[in-house]
This record gives C-alpha cells, sequence and structure tokens, in this order.
C-alpha cells in the first residue's frame, strides 16, 4: 500500500535526529578537465622528448624537472574526473568531511583530494522470508511482505547508518512482525480489523509505521504488501473447519432472513387477494410447511392430505 500520510504509530521508536543532510557538491563539466589532462599529458612527453635534445645537462634537467611536473599535474587533476550513471549519486568527502553529493549524471569534474563513494538511486524490492508469529488472538501466522523503496538522502544512508540496505531488511522484518502481533488473523467482532479481512488497512499502517522506523537513514519507502498470509501448518486444519462452519452459519442465516421474507410475502398476498381465509392454526401451518421447503438442503417429498385441512 503507498504511503498517504507522514503519521507514525505510537509504538515506533523514536529515532535520532540527523547529523548531516544531503547537498549539492560543487563539480564542474568534465569535457574541459579530460581535454585539460590530455593536453598536460601531451606536454609531458613533449618536455621529455626536448630533454633527450638537449645540448647541455642543466637544459636537460630543466626538460625532465618541468615534464614530471606538468606529468603530476595533468594525472592528479584527471584524478577529479567521475562518471555519474543516471540512478547513481557519488557522495564526495574531503580529509573526512562531507562536501556534497553529484546526481547529475555524465562526466564531473571536483576536487580530485576528494574521496567519491557510488550510491544507487534506483527503486529496489526486498522481500522479506515467510516469518512465524502469534497474531493477537495467540495463533501462530505465517505471512510475508515485499517492500518497495528507494535512497532519497544519500548524506543520510551514508553517515546515519553503516548499512542501508541491511538496516532497511531488519526494520521491515520488525514491522512485519509488530504489525502481525497487534491485529488476529480473522476478527471475532464484526468491526474489528483483522490481517485477512482488512489487507489494504493493515499494509497502509505497515507503510507509514516502516517509514517511521528507516526514515533515519534517508530512505523513503515507495509501496508494501503482504505477499503470503496463512495459519501456521499445525493449526490449519482446524482454523480450516472453523471458517467452514463460520460461513455455513452465515449461509444459513442469510436463506433464513430469505424465508421469512418470501412467507410474509405468501402471507399477505393471499390475504390481499382473498384467496382463502386462513385462522391462526392454518397460518401456522402454512408457515411451517414452507420454512421447511424454503430451508431444507434436500428437495421436499410432498404428501397429499386426502382429508380436511385439519387431518
Amino acid at each position: 500500500m503507498s504511503i498517504s500520510e507522514p503519521a507514525a504509530t505510537a509504538d515506533v521508536p523514536e529515532m535520532p535526529a540527523p547529523r548531516v543532510r544531503e547537498f549539492t557538491a560543487h563539480s564542474i563539466g568534465g569535457g574541459l578537465a579530460l581535454l585539460l589532462g590530455l593536453i598536460g599529458l601531451g606536454a609531458a612527453v613533449a618536455l621529455f622528448a626536448a630533454s633527450g635534445a638537449a645540448s647541455s645537462g642543466a637544459a636537460q634537467g630543466g626538460f625532465v624537472a618541468a615534464g614530471v611536473v606538468v606529468l603530476l599535474a595533468s594525472v592528479i587533476g584527471m584524478r577529479g574526473l567521475n562518471t555519474v550513471a543516471p540512478g547513481e549519486a557519488r557522495v564526495v568527502q574531503l580529509f573526512g568531511r562531507y562536501r556534497g553529493t553529484i546526481r547529475q549524471d555524465g562526466l564531473r569534474w571536483v576536487n580530485p583530494f576528494t574521496s567519491r563513494t557510488r550510491i544507487s538511486t534506483r527503486v529496489r524490492n526486498h522481500e522479506t522470508a515467510v516469518l512465524k508469529v502469534n497474531d493477537a488472538y495467540g495463533n501462530p501466522i505465517e505471512l510475508a511482505a515485499v517492500v518497495v523503496w528507494k535512497v532519497q538522502d544519500t548524506a543520510q544512508a551514508t553517515f546515519e547508518v553503516d548499512d542501508f540496505a541491511e538496516f532497511v531488511a531488519t526494520q521491515t522484518e520488525t514491522a512485519v512482525r509488530h504489525i502481525a502481533i497487534e491485529y488476529p488473523y480473522d476478527a471475532h467482532e464484526e468491526d474489528g480489523l483483522s490481517l485477512r479481512g482488512n489487507a489494504e488497512e493493515i499494509t497502509e499502517k505497515l507503510a507509514v509505521e516502516l517509514q517511521a522506523r528507516v526514515e533515519a537513514a534517508g530512505v523513503r519507502i515507495i509501496e508494501s504488501r503482504f505477499t503470503h498470509l496463512a495459519y501456521a501448518p499445525e493449526i490449519a486444519s482446524a482454523m480450516l473447519q472453523r471458517q467452514q462452519a463460520g460461513a455455513v452459519v452465515a449461509a444459513r442465516r442469510q436463506i433464513v432472513d430469505g424465508a421469512v421474507g418470501m412467507v410474509e410475502a405468501a402471507l399477505a398476498r393471499i390475504a390481499d387477494a382473498d384467496i382463502v381465509e386462513l385462522d391462526e392454526e392454518r397460518k401456522a401451518a402454512m408457515v411451517s410447511n414452507l420454512m421447511v421447503v424454503l430451508c431444507g438442503d434436500r428437495a421436499p417429498q410432498p404428501v397429499l392430505n386426502t382429508g380436511t385441512l385439519y387431518q
């Protein structure tokens, strides 16, 4: 279920406030930097070639020193080049300090003395294993869920938790277990929420709780769904009989309600049409016969009465 409200449930632990937020790193287009680096490499090669053609030792030393400096400057400068693919970002650090995030795709150049960490901003799926827990009535059930998520704040995902993917997986399992013990598989009350009967409402609560749990890691929950929901094998047979009994009772109740309405309509039609005058005893007999015919689970076998109405 997609998240439609930001509020978290009351039992969600309060996460610490993030110490760092994402901002855009200073970078420039890498085309010019690549061109200058290639020119520098070419200049270094030319200087080394010129040193071999120099007549004096001092001139050779000067050309070699200049070539080494140009070569080192070109190599260091080209080290600042980065290729950023769509759906990726680079978290930039300079001597341990966060210096911003590069989200613009293509060839970019930043300070060559910085370190850049690649992080994916694509949409991801995480499906939990089949978990065995007790529902609100204490019945053992099995359930699994799939969560669709993505990294929204790369700085928080990098610096606030050790491994944001593992963090999401652990918090997803925790939220699924918590939701499972809060609600029954089937509610005994007609207006009560249940995992099987109110899947939309429950998955929405799951998404809200999960968002509150992973927000500190800079992650946004896009959708969550239950993929497996069933009673545990040791009680599945007994619960199936209970569900079948409940279905039979509900069906019988509907049949009886319909039969009573048909009897009422039949008596009203007979009275309105003045077909025959029925006293209370004959009305009772007619109601009894109609209820047997309408509510029976087998076709009725008629018995012909050759006497009077009272025999």
